[in-house]
């Protein structure tokens, strides 16, 4: 029976066999020897050495993972992310220092023996067995690089780092075959320069270039001679001589290497003793990686960014391609941020919402035309402490948004009037819009079944003031409910899921809009993107856009640059020009008269739409000038908080309105993202106001009202949705209100 040290582990005399074995495989892959699997040296174990001709020829070298660079559309950096924080640079752009520093304490015979170095797998036996255990490795840099290699192609899959870093013959065998391949294929001086690429230096750093600024905050080629000793010091074990957190061990470790480069003649003793009575120097840059460290609060941005790479087919055919493309990094992606109209959303949100509110902001701007988002912020911060939300609220749940959305209240109804005037309705068109009523029943849908009000559901305005009959640009301005559920009712359900269906309008869980009259009262949850992206297309004259947040990406593999496919804006007519003028002199009206009038803009024609919805849970603003859309949403995430009697940003509200919270927020933002830009005009369309001059109810021909829904700014109407008048909805229609932190 064999004899074992009281460890357990193999004697002397065993330890010694084992090297020499190593050291007669060696000389028998230098001499080109076949080997079986099993054979003179007694490696019998199935599975723990291949046959050495079985050894596919050819090592895979993966791309090495880089670091990625999101750009806002003038080439500012908003953020890097990376699996592997590293940045490739050529041999050149090494310091000398730093090459002779690993090599000297790695493999100070680097330069003269080829792939493995029989001298040094016998200097590892004399020192192996003299101590009694395994002191001292004999790999070589070319070895050490190609183990690198197995670590790096198994990512970040545990099992496969573990086959990658298991300590057997059979992983020995297949690291001595591939660094003679990699020794004839690449040369001495590739080898250093993709080894000191590829090697981990702890703290998140992978690479020399990520090293030095991680440690001293400079470039690799800057690196001086006790720099250089330190960090070839880490290689070894990182987390053992990691200098941020032990200091001693770390300079015991740079004075060990300094003494190794002055002994192989790389520096003088003299050079050797001076370093080594010089402080570390560290000069330490935190590690910035993810959407969380994004500027200008483009965090979410940024997140949405990523969704989109890892959610688009251009970018790969399956999940996993694309994840293994997003992963790999060395990406730089120009975004169609701008970087003034982030600033100034953000702003915006800042100054009318705190983050420690118990409602949260968040506003989305798009371009109209192109579909570009060209801003996007909220008030709860990207994070994960108090006050903070990992979750976009202007986003649909598969970008990262709510499980839902947000209902939207009133800002639905511009679609409702698109559809009727798409089928032929007049602008003038007028209903009795009474102050209540019940729902009307049957509706006809887009299939057989028409839809009943089988429970008696009732509906009824904002004040008891509001009765018709109305028309549609006073309707519209005075956002009267009973009129849009009589227009829905007319004209059927079916033309307005069409119109929806044109401008791309889903809830936020992603399914199509519910065939109910309800809708019309904006009951379901949509995001803030989804709500601006329509808009736009009312700014564009009736052409909607998909929603891009990309310009372009560039990616490098090792020493190349190439580009790669994006998305692009998919543009469809969703309406005709003149339905589309139609809406924007509707829309014009609730800014200058109606419930908007506290979101109008002073230097340019804007036109937008208010919402309020059921116990005042949700409040929007949703507008646009003809060259910028925007959607504002105030409300609790989790659709918990009722606004009534609350503060805001400071301010106290008795009553939240679409119009006087999410209407301000709305107007700053526009204002600084338009700054500068060009002023363009609508093309507006006359319709005339036919109101019977006996019933002004209190609003005169220039739109003043009494602030009671009649015309002034506050007239934002709430409704109550019936219990189960729909599918799926609960707590005011939007099911638990999606699940961000609020």
């Amino acid at each position: 029976m064999p004899n074992k040290r009281s460890g357990g582990g193999l004697s002397t005399t065993q330890q010694a066999a084992k090297f020499l074995g190593v050291s007669v495989l060696a000389g028998a892959v230098m001499a080109g020897i076949a080997l079986p699997a099993a054979g003179a040296l007694g490696l019998a174990a199935k599975g723990s050495v291949e046959g050495f001709d079985e050894i596919p020829a050819n090592l895979k070298r993966p791309p090495l993972s880089q670091r990625t660079t999101i750009l806002d559309s003038e080439g500012n950096q908003i953020a890097t992310v990376y699996s592997r924080d590293r940045t490739v640079v050529e041999l050149k752009d090494i310091s000398p220092y730093m090459q002779k520093a690993i090599v000297a304490i790695e493999d100070s015979r680097f330069y003269q023996h080829g792939a493995i170095d029989l001298k040094g797998v016998l200097r590892a036996l004399n020192k192996n067995a003299q101590s009694g255990g395994v002191s001292q490795g004999a790999s070589t840099l070319t070895q050490q690089y190609v183990k690198n290699v197995f670590v790096e192609e198994a990512g970040d899959d545990p099992t496969k780092v573990a086959q990658a870093t298991q300590q057997t013959l059979g992983r020995k065998i297949k690291e001595l075959k591939y660094a003679i391949q990699v020794e004839e294929e690449l040369g001495k001086k590739k080898i250093l320069e993709n080894y000191l690429n590829i090697t981990f230096f702890g703290q998140q750093a992978y690479g020399i270039e990520a090293a030095a600024q991680r440690y001293f905050s400079k470039h690799a080629k800057d690196l001086n001679v006790q720099e250089s000793a330190l960090l070839a010091g880490i290689v070894q074990s990182p987390s053992r001589y990691d200098p941020v957190n032990d200091e001693t061990e770390a300079t015991k470790r740079r004075n060990t290497v300094l003494q190794r480069m002055a002994e192989v003649g790389d520096i003088s003793h003299s050079e050797a003793d001076q370093a080594k009575e010089k402080p570390l120097g560290l000069k330490v840059s935190k590690p910035k990686n993810g959407c969380i460290t994004a500027v200008k609060g483009a965090s979410f941005f940024c997140k949405y960014v990523e969704k989109v790479f890892l959610s688009d087919p251009v970018f790969g055919k399956t999940k996993e391609a694309r994840a293994k493309v997003w992963n790999q990094g060395g990406l730089t992606i120009t975004t169609t941020l701008d970087p003034q109209a982030q600033e100034s959303v953000q702003a915006s949100i800042k100054s009318h919402v705190y983050k420690s509110d118990k409602v949260a902001a968040a506003a989305t701007l798009v371009e109209p035309g192109t579909g570009k988002v060209v801003a996007m912020g909220q008030s709860k911060p990207y994070g994960y402490g108090k006050n903070e939300t990992e979750y976009n609220y202007s986003v649909d749940a598969s970008m990262g948004g709510s499980n839902f959305g947000f209902p939207t209240g009133s800002t639905f109804k511009p679609y409702v009037a698109a559809a009727a005037l798409e089928e032929g309705r007049p602008p003038t068109q007028e209903y009795e819009s009474p102050y209540k009523m019940p729902y009307p029943s049957p509706v006809q849908t887009c299939g057989s079944a028409p839809w009943t009000n089988q429970d008696g559901a009732t509906v009824e305005n904002e004040s008891e003031e509001e009765v018709g009959p109305y028309r549609l640009k006073e309707a519209m301005a005075k956002s009267v409910n009973t009129y849009f559920v009589q227009m829905i009712s007319d004209i059927g359900l079916c033309p307005v899921v069409n119109m929806t269906d044109k401008l791309q309008v889903r809830q936020g869980n992603g399914e199509k809009l519910p065939e109910r009259p309800a809708i019309a009262l904006g009951s379901v949850g949509l995001s803030p993107l989804t709500m601006a992206s329509a808009y736009a297309a009312f700014a564009s004259r009736g052409m909607y856009c998909t929603p891009i947040a990309i310009e372009s990406i560039t990616q490098k593999v090792a020493d190349e640059q190439k580009s790669l496919e994006v998305p692009k804006s998919t543009c469809s007519r969703a309406m005709s020009e003149t339905t589309a003028d139609t809406v924007n002199t509707l829309l014009r009206g609730v800014v200058d008269s109606g419930t908007g009038q506290q979101a109008g803009l002073s230097d340019r024609e804007s036109a937008g739409k208010t919402g309020t919805t059921d116990e005042r849970r949700n409040a929007w603003f949703v507008g646009y000038t003809p060259n910028m859309s925007g959607a504002v949403w105030v409300g609790s995430a989790t659709q918990k908080v009722k606004m009534t009697n609350i503060s805001i940003g400071g301010v106290y509200h008795p009553l939240v309105y679409g119009g006087q919270v999410p209407g301000p927020i709305w107007k700053d933002a526009m204002s600084g993202a338009l700054a500068g830009k060009s002023v363009e005009s609508f093309n507006l369309i006359d319709i005339p106001d036919g109101r019977d001059k006996d019933k002004d109810k209190g609003d005169d021909d220039n739109g003043n009202g009494d602030g009671r829904g009649n015309g002034g700014p506050f007239p934002d109407p709430t409704f109550s949705i019936p219990e189960n008048l729909f599918e799926g909805l609960t707590n005011g229609g939007n099911g638990n209100g999606g699940r961000g932190r609020g």
